[in-house]
This record gives structure tokens, sequence and C-alpha cells, in this order.
């Protein structure tokens, strides 16, 4: 991929939280330029956690990028540290794994991860290699490089120890381990979520003090689940994962509200972003088309177009087969029933639909549909003007001969 530098910090900073310090990393691309050297980029994985999602893919895509970038990508498989546990948002210790457990869970990140990176371009480390060939006078020297008081700035420790909750010895060494890590890698930049952000900070200051130029951090925002609420997270429910079937991820995607498609869109796909502003704005593009567009891009990066299709037809199919094997056009447009005209009971007044979609100038003439027979909901027609209905998703309306809507529950 040939960018100039100013091209390259413009794809490199799309979708970060932060990147510290800016001007460090356009220092190291220029100098990689000029002296035709990769910048060695670094992520930690702690195979913990083996099914990645949307959200674990966020980081990895970033990865890609450098890698597109003809820069030289480290994976480092947590195994040692993983035998610690990563205190980060913990309030208590966490569970320490065995040889055995990071070993699958490491086996299987491997078969996920390579969907996204070029595996013939992705350097694989163990940081077992290193870190557990120290020595006590080795460990003694690394303690030495640092202080009690700058691991307690770690806000999960620091609430910890203000509420007299214990902090175990062994835990105190999880970020210095990680950061041990770039300083044997000697990495120019590491990327993490902004909850490692700590840890990766520690990695520069670990480098500073062992004589190497120090990293530069890259942070990723922690991508919001289909609830809207908490974190991705398969134990939540609320994940899109990797490996789903194309026609599940593109209807999970289908279910997320419209607020959070520019985050979708920012973070999960390649969608230039002065598209995305103009997908994302209600009076320019409908909700539910701008949200096929995001379903079928985010398939697309994992299964390839054909298979996006596929899961978009597999879908229309699913919810026309409902409709009475209707002969539904494929450019139906697909409509969104606004809250207001939801019930406390979650139904919805017919005639209502019928004056919101635009097939009827009135509520007159929308009664006038009904009464004549010309209104039906999957295949079934209204039987009166007072006739309600639960809208689930991708039920069709049809009015008259020819005019019909794909319906949507509120977001």
């Amino acid at each position: 991929m040939t960018l100039d530098i100013d091209q390259q910090l413009e794809r490199i900073a799309r979708g970060t939280s932060e990147i510290v310090p800016l001007a460090e990393l356009k220092t190291k691309l220029q100098r990689s330029i000029r002296d035709g050297k990769p910048l060695q980029i670094k992520l930690g994985l702690d195979p913990t956690a083996p099914n990645i999602h949307l959200g674990h893919a966020i980081v990895l895509r970033k990865l890609r990028l450098f890698q597109d970038l003809g820069h030289q990508v480290t994976v480092i498989i947590g195994d040692f540290t993983a035998m610690i546990g990563d205190p980060t948002g913990r309030s208590e210790a966490r569970k320490q794994l065995t040889p055995e457990e990071v070993a699958v869970n490491a086996k299987t990140y491997a078969d996920q991860y390579c969907k996204i990176l070029d595996a013939d371009r992705t350097r694989v480390v163990f940081n077992s290699d290193w870190l557990g060939k120290l020595n006590l006078n080795d460990i003694v020297n690394l303690l030495a490089k640092t202080t009690v008081a700058r691991i307690l700035e770690r806000d999960d420790f620091e609430n910890r120890f203000k509420g007299g909750i214990p902090i175990h010895t062994h835990e105190l060494l999880y970020p210095i381990c990680q950061a041990y890590d770039s300083v044997v890698l000697k990495s120019d930049v590491e990327l993490g979520g902004t909850e490692q952000r700590f840890n990766i900070m520690m990695g520069r200051d670990l480098q500073r003090e062992s004589g190497i130029e120090p990293q530069v951090a890259l942070f990723m925002p922690l991508l919001v689940g289909l609830d809207g609420v908490d974190k991705m997270s398969k134990s939540k429910g609320n994940d899109i994962g990797i490996d789903e079937k194309p026609s599940d991820m593109f209807g999970k995607v289908l279910s997320i509200s419209d607020e959070m498609m520019p985050t979708f869109y920012e973070l999960c796909t390649e969608v230039p972003l002065e598209e995305v502003a103009i997908l994302t704005d209600g009076e320019k593009t409908h909700p539910m088309q701008a949200k096929r567009r995001l379903a079928r891009e985010i398939v697309t990066i994992y299964h390839g177009a054909e298979a996006a299709q596929e899961a978009e037809d597999e879908f229309n199919r699913v919810h026309t087969s409902r409709s009475g094997h209707l002969e539904v056009p494929a450019d139906t447009p697909d409509f969104v029933i606004a809250a207001d005209l939801v019930t406390e009971d979650g139904s919805v007044r017919v005639l209502s639909i019928v004056s919101a979609v635009g097939f009827a100038k009135t509520n007159s003439e929308a009664k006038r549909l009904i009464q004549e027979g010309g209104v039906s909901i999957d295949g079934n027609k209204a039987g009166g003007v007072g006739d309600t209905i639960v809208v689930t998703p991708g039920m069709i309306l049809k009015v008259g001969k020819n005019r019909f809507a794909r319906l949507f529950p509120p977001q």
C-alpha cells in the first residue's frame, strides 16, 4: 500500500481513542520510509476468552492495516501472564489458568485471528519464552525500574487499596511483565483497548528505563454490544462473533439501534467516513437501508461478498415466507415503526401503519382501503379499521396490488 505520511496517519487514526504521542508516531513512520525498515507493531493477547467477536476484531483490523502498510506485526500470546491473571477492571484477584487451559485457548485464538490478519506476515510468540526464563536476580532488577506508587496509580489497584480489598503481590507483576514484553521485542507501537492504557504506558516507561526508544501507544475504543449498554461480550450475550454463520451475523447487525450505526460503521468497516455521514443521516438515508448496508459490509469482511448477498437473500426469504409466499419486489422499502405509534401492550393499529408508511394521505383514506379489503399484513387481510398487530422484523405490508413495505419495530 503506497500512501504518503499524512494518508497513512489518517488511515491509522480512524476510530482510535488516542495515540500517545501522535508526533512520535509520525516521526517513526517517516524514519521507516527513509530507512526502508518496517516498524515493529505489537499486540498482546491474553488467551482467556478464545471466542473473537467484533469488539476484539477492532484492534486486529488495525493490526492488519499496519501489515498492509508494510510493517512487522507481532502477536504475543500471553501464556505466562495469563497464568498470573490480568487484574484490569477487577475488584478481586483473577483466577490463574493452568498451562493446559492456556494452550487450548491460544490455539483457538490463532485459528480465529487469521481470519483478519495475514498469517504469512504475522509473527506469533509466547511470552513464556522469555518471562519463564527470568531468575530471581532478573526479577529484582526488573522491579527496581518502577515504584509501588506508580503501580498503585492503576484505577483498579487504587480502588481496591482504598477499599481495603486485598491486592495479591503476584497481581502487581502483571503490568510489569506486559511492559517487559515491549522491552524484549523493542516494539515501536503497541495496540490495545482503552482498558489497557496503564499496562501499555508502563511499556513506554520500562523501555525508556532500559535505554530503548519508547513505543507509541495506540488505543482503540471498546465496542458497545447489541444491547446498547455494556461492552460487547460473549458472557453477556450481546456479541457478534466473527465465526458466526453469515445469516446470523446479518440478522444481529440489523438488530442494533440507529444510534449505534455510526460507531459500527467507523470501527467495524472500511466505508469512507464521508459516506458514513450520509448513510447515518436519517434525512438522507432511511435507517433500515443504512443498516442493511452495514450488515452486508460486516458479513463481507468475514465471509465474502457472495455470502453477504446470500445472507440478505435468506433474510428476505424467511420473512417473505411468513407473509404467505408473497411475490415481494426486490426494491421493497424498509420502514421502521415510530415508537409513539406503539401502545402499552406493544401493538400498533394497522390504520396508523398505512398512514405512517405513506400509502394513505389521511386516516380516512386508510380506513377506506382497509374496509375495501386492500390492506394485508404477511398475507392476512386486515379485517377492520380497529385491527392491531405486534410488529416483528420483516413483516410485509401490502396495500392495493403493488405497494409493499417491509416493517420493523422501533429501535
